[in-house]
């Protein structure tokens, strides 16, 4: 069970901050049933989650894991989806994500870079993917190392270089 302060990652949501552990205060409710009340390093709102729902949870990655990932990334090879219909680059990328690895988030990342640079030509379903995966990993970099979220590529660049 996580502590109420402890940052997390909450599914496809990224980085979350468990700001209470109570029942919810909403008619209908369970008043046995404790919720993380979470929310979100990027975005806005407040997600709720029974304790015990089976949803994906785990605590953020420590500092080590951070460097340990950043140093690897020139060598996780880009996720490239080859097929251009919406329906299946939508399905390529949402298992990408279901994976809740940031070696995926990498691999998206480095795959939609290059697939809008090849083509030069973008677009907003890709940007908008772009943008998830980057908040995510970004996210949990941010915390992991103890800057901010908008120091986090700036790191990764002077550390390594672009990716």
């Amino acid at each position: 069970m996580f502590l109420v302060g402890d940052k997390i990652i909450y599914g496809e949501n990224g980085v979350c901050t468990v700001e209470k552990i109570e029942p919810l205060a909403m008619s209908g409710a369970p008043k046995d049933k404790l919720y993380y009340h979470l929310t979100p390093l990027v975005g806005s709102g407040t997600y709720f989650t029974p304790v015990d729902s089976g949803a994906y949870m785990r605590p953020v990655m420590s500092r080590e894991e951070a460097e340990a990932l950043i140093d690897a990334m020139p060598g996780i090879a880009p996720a490239i989806c080859n097929d251009n219909r919406f329906n299946h680059v939508d399905a390529f990328y949402k298992e990408l994500f279901r994976l809740h690895s940031c070696e995926a988030l990498v691999a998206i990342v480095k795959g939609l870079r290059s697939r809008m640079a090849e083509r030069k030509t973008r677009s907003s379903r890709a940007e908008a993917t772009m943008r998830r995966a980057k908040d995510m990993l970004h996210g949990e970099l941010s915390v992991a190392l103890g800057i901010n979220i908008q120091d986090v590529e700036s790191y990764i660049q002077e550390r390594i270089g672009p990716i």
